[in-house]
This record gives structure tokens, C-alpha cells and sequence, in this order.
């Protein structure tokens, strides 16, 4: 399984506090962000977002506070650059859509299936004059959603993941992928991908270092006569990983 990471991307929390002031709220004795606040890692965050990758970035109140950082690097596994992509579930930031178009140069269509989230995924698109088209998805993931007959070079996902509901980390339509092991969105949206991929497509999925999930996900794939490639890398702490299915 190859490992990939893209140097210290991060930032200093004093270059942090100059972008947004309100964090000197949430400095200790020694100068460290406390990240257990979800304010702070919203507000540390957006400066990431904003000093890093130039993205005004606004949160939802309780949405997943998603990082610029390893979504970024998720981004890297796969896109060269040009490609016409479908991302699903964009959620309420849109980081991804609007990095895939910015930093890739990427024709990107979005998804969002949440009303509130959507709402705020536009408000992120049009406030960083992002060229994204952004569809409501009402419940579908791609049949039904994008026109027949439109093909993508990549559809990419952070699909939910999760068995059954969490306590707190996660609203339940983002977590809750289903399946024995959270296995059973991801599955519906590889199945659905065949009808949408062009020639040499492909879709990468970001998921957690989740065994698995990634088995059940990957054994899948396979029947369907996909061609499988684990991408493991470092985000932070966290290890994360990039299932990318060829065609």
C-alpha cells in the first residue's frame, strides 16, 4: 500500500491569529489553539483555507468541520489537472468543488443533498467565484441526478462512512453510509458510476483508516470489474486513505 504526503502544509497559530483575532480567545499560556473548541477549529480552519489555498471559507453551525489540509491532499491523489469531475455530496463548505476548480482548473459539477448545506455550499461558490454547478440531489446519488448520457473523467466522494448513527461527530445523512461495515453508499455509488465514467475514468473515495470498510468497498469494486488502488496518506495525525477504482 503506498503511502503520500505533500511536505508541512499547515499553519503557525500566530499567523492564524493575525487572519482571524478572535482566536487569541482560544490560545493557552503557550501559545497552542485549544482544538477541542469547535469555534477554534472553525475559525483555525478558514485561516488555513484562506492563507493556504485562497478560499473564503464560511462553516455551517453544525456541519462537519472539514479540513482544507487533508481534503487538498485527497485532491492530489488522483486529479492532474483539467479534468471534467462530478464531486458527490459537496457538503457546506464545497471546499473540494471549489478546489478542484481553482487549484486543479477542473470543469466540476457538485452535489448536495441537505437544504441547509446546499444553501451554504452556493453561498461558499458564488463567494469565491467559484465555476462550479452545484445540482440538489434530493435523496439520489448519481442516476436520476446527472443527465443520462454525461460523462466525467472522475467522481469523487467523502461518502459517508459510518454503520449507524454517531453521538455528536456527524449529522446523520453525512455519517451514515449503511452496510454491514458503512460500506453501502459507497457501493451504490460505484454501481452507479459505470453508466457516467468516460474511457480510463475513474472515482476516489476519501475514507477513514478503516479496514473494513475499505475491504468490503474494494471486494466490490472488483466484481464490478473495477481496478483497485489504495492510496494511504497523513493529514495531521490521522491517517486517511484514497480508493481510487479505474476503469
Amino acid at each position: 500500500m503506498p503511502a503520500w504526503k505533500d511536505g508541512k502544509l499547515g499553519l503557525p497559530a500566530k499567523e492564524a491569529v493575525k487572519l482571524f483575532p478572535e482566536l487569541n480567545n482560544y490560545l493557552d499560556g503557550r501559545g497552542r489553539l485549544d482544538f477541542s473548541n469547535r469555534k477554534a477549529r472553525i475559525l483555525y480552519n478558514r485561516a488555513i483555507a484562506k492563507a493556504i489555498f485562497g478560499l473564503e471559507i464560511e462553516y455551517h453551525p453544525h456541519g462537519l468541520v472539514t479540513t482544507p489540509v487533508s481534503r487538498y491532499l485527497f485532491l492530489k491523489t488522483f486529479l492532474r489537472g483539467g479534468e471534467k469531475v462530478l464531486e458527490i455530496g459537496t457538503g457546506h463548505t464545497a471546499m473540494m468543488a471549489l478546489m478542484a476548480a481553482k487549484l486543479f482548473k477542473c470543469d466540476v459539477t457538485a452535489t448536495e443533498l441537505d437544504e441547509e448545506f446546499f444553501d451554504y455550499a452556493m453561498k461558499n461558490i458564488e463567494r469565491n467565484g467559484g465555476r462550479v454547478r452545484l445540482i440538489k440531489s434530493d435523496g439520489g446519488i448519481i442516476r436520476g441526478i446527472i443527465p443520462e448520457g454525461e460523462l466525467f473523467d472522475v467522481i469523487f466522494s467523502a461518502p459517508p462512512y459510518y454503520e449507524r448513527p454517531t453521538k455528536g461527530v456527524l449529522t446523520e445523512r453525512e455519517g451514515v453510509g449503511g452496510g454491514e461495515h458503512g460500506e453501502a453508499f459507497s457501493v451504490r455509488l460505484i454501481e452507479e458510476a459505470l453508466e457516467y465514467l468516460k474511457p480510463r475514468g475513474k472515482v476516489a473515495l476519501f475514507l477513514p483508516d478503516k479496514k473494513p470498510l475499505i475491504e468490503a468497498i474494494t471486494e466490490k469494486g472488483e466484481e464490478l470489474g473495477y481496478s483497485v488502488r489504495d492510496v494511504r496518506f497523513k493529514a495531521g495525525t490521522r491517517w486517511r486513505h484514497s480508493l481510487i477504482l479505474g476503469v
